[in-house]
């Protein structure tokens, strides 16, 4: 808490993710494409293919001017962006890997030397020495690679680091060798991919397509492999996300599918089959759909890494996890270096907001809290807020004390006009389930696969379910107290019950959640949730369990 948060229209992950995915795009091509270029030339040389050899000379001008030029550019802008959206996760990465960052420098910097002496030399160097420059390119790439890649899975996984504190065990973690073989194989597809964009005109053409399919196929091949062997590797709450029950893993994940078996169709039907139908349109096609897996794949990297940005160290809204505790007990204003010390007015509640959520949220608009807090009051948000790591175990706990918690839900509770309805017969169902996606969605399904309620609620009358809401907060450590007014409360106990005692096919019936004889075991999900300190696989000092 010894930064300024800055004021953004978006919230910063998204900002960094416009930047970064871009970069990490022709990044990965930068390291293919040097692999692809120089195989190529060799392969050409040794057959005297003079089109193909042409088509190098050709690749290697617009390969140098993506990669050099739109690559450095990008690079910077990812630095500037973490450095302002998330300072205490950026310093702590510099501070752990200061000299992996220094040994990647220096690789890039003979990467950049390499690429503009292969594309200036190809009639003046012979082709040995010509060939040999290409080489020292691609493994000074490849290297650059492999050390942020270190960097980049210690965030998921610092493995034994947490107890010892050691270069080696953050770099070599245990995410670090699948993770490496995923990116070398996106590098190998996208080289084949980028063969595509330079594809001569003339003759050649039929092999080029040719042989940047099979580089396509390749890369294509291993890539899920190795990528099922990377979530293998993550740890369990992580595991968990991709189960289904949050619906934007589903998506990336089902996205980054559905755009791997586009391209590889592709490259089989349109370079080894019919390499003439490899037409712009084609390629625009081919493009789109293998930044679609790279998108898909960062996406799920940063999300399932949830509610860390460094897994144990550093939480997603840039709070150390050492921080927490004396903001809990002082106070935000008492620990903060930048945060306004009046602690009665409106706008420290917004300041709160911009200091503690703004990373992932903004008020109105793209991850808009006001659609997410409508229909809750002053009290009731301010009392959800000591439960946030139970909402879908995705939100870091709330680093404040009650003077904080109050100002920050009386702010959130602002953002929309307080409910009142007219609710009848006919609208109370409509009305209930607006009332349960409110105060108890962000937590609970009835019926899906999120801690659902069926197995509490079945076979219940709505005045039965009624009655237990007095008691919800007694019933478990992570349930707010429930106060909603009474016709509100009528509504959402008739929704449940209804939605409780729908029938269901039974392949779509929820997993049901256990019923004990005491009021903590009815409201028990039916797997943990978040997962315990075991299920994270790594304990230690420093830890501070999310539940």
């Amino acid at each position: 808490m010894n930064y300024p948060h800055w004021l953004l229209a978006i919230p910063g992950g998204l900002l960094i993710a416009l930047v970064a995915v871009p970069h990490v795009f022709v990044s990965h091509f930068a390291v293919g494409g040097g692999f692809f270029l120089v195989a190529s030339e060799s392969r050409a040389r040794k057959q005297n293919d003079s089109a193909v050899l042409d088509y190098c000379r050709r690749l290697s001008k617009f390969f140098a001017l993506l990669t050099l030029v739109f690559g450095a550019i990008t690079g910077v802008g990812i630095w500037f962006t973490i450095g302002l959206v998330s300072p205490a996760a950026t310093s702590t990465l510099i501070d752990i890997f200061v000299w992996a960052w220094a040994i990647e420098w220096v690789f890039f910097f003979i990467e950049i030397a390499a690429a503009i002496i292969y594309y200036r030399t190809w009639d003046v160097l012979p082709a040995r020495e010509h060939q040999l420059v290409g080489w020292i390119y691609f493994i000074s790439a490849w290297m650059s690679l492999f050390i942020i890649n270190g960097i980049i899975t210690f965030q998921m996984t610092p493995g034994r680091w947490i107890q010892t504190h050691s270069f080696w065990d953050g770099l070599f973690n245990p995410t670090f060798l699948p993770s490496l073989v995923a990116r070398t194989a996106m590098s190998v597809l996208l080289a084949g991919v980028f063969g595509y964009v330079t594809l001569p005109k003339g003759e050649g053409r039929e092999r080029v397509a040719r042989l940047a399919a099979f580089w396509i196929l390749g890369g294509g091949l291993v890539l899920p492999l190795s990528l099922r062997w990377y979530f293998a590797c993550i740890p369990q709450f992580s595991r968990t996300y991709l189960d289904g029950v949050l619906t934007g893993a589903r998506h990336a994940l089902l996205g980054g599918i559905a755009c791997t078996v586009l391209t590889l169709l592709i490259a089989l039907v349109c370079g080894l089959w019919k390499p003439r139908w490899m037409h712009p349109a084609v390629v625009t096609v081919l493009v789109i759909g293998s930044f679609g897996i790279m998108g898909s794949a960062e996406y799920l990297r940063e999300f399932v890494r949830k509610p860390w940005v460094v897994n144990q160290v550093v939480y997603a809204n840039d709070l150390l996890v050492a921080e927490i505790a004396p903001a809990q007990a002082k106070g935000a204003a008492h620990t903060a270096n930048f945060l306004l010390t009046d602690e009665t007015g409106a706008a420290y509640g917004e300041a709160l907001f911009q200091q503690q959520c703004a990373s992932c949220h903004v008020a109105h608009g793209y991850r808009g809290m006001a659609r997410r807090v409508n229909g809750w009051d002053a009290d009731f948000a301010a009392d959800i807020l000591q439960h946030l790591p139970a909402m879908h175990g995705t939100m870091p706990p709330f680093a404040g004390n009650e003077t904080d918690r109050k100002a920050l839900g009386s702010y959130l509770a602002g953002l929309n006009p307080a409910w009142h309805f007219a609710i009848t017969d006919a609208n109370r169902a409509d009305v209930g389930a607006k009332v349960f996606d409110s105060r108890c969605g962000h937590c609970h399904s009835v019926n899906g696969k999120f801690r659902p309620l069926r197995g509490v609620f079945e076979k219940q009358t709505a005045s039965q379910v009624k009655d237990m809401f007095p008691v919800l907060g007694s019933m478990s450590p992570d349930m707010p107290a429930f106060n909603a007014p009474d016709d509100q409360a009528d509504a959402l106990a008739y929704y449940i019950a209804q939605e409780a005692n729908r029938p269901l096919p039974s392949r779509a019936a929820p997993a049901q959640m256990p019923i004990g004889n005491t009021k903590s075991q009815m409201m028990r999900p039916a797997q943990p949730w978040p997962p315990q300190q075991a299920d994270y696989g790594l304990a230690g000092p420093g830890f501070q369990e999310v539940r």
